[in-house]
């Protein structure tokens, strides 16, 4: 993993058509990002991937 530093109005790019910018930080536990990404990029929080990967296992073992 590549951990990198950055401030507010910093941005982290990735490849040519996705920019990471810190908005804003909220205390020494929380910072606010925005993405910038193709729509045809999904860009998702990964608790919401997690979520849907045990809704999806459960729904395929009550199937069974």
């Amino acid at each position: 993993m590549l951990v990198l530093t950055r401030r507010v109005d910093e941005s982290i790019r990735i490849g040519d058509d996705i920019r990471i910018t810190v908005v804003k930080i909220k205390g020494t536990q929380q910072i606010c990002v925005g993405v910038d990404a193709p729509r045809d990029v999904p860009v998702l929080r990964e608790e919401l991937l997690i979520d849907r990967s045990e809704l999806v296992d459960e729904s395929e073992s009550s199937n069974s």
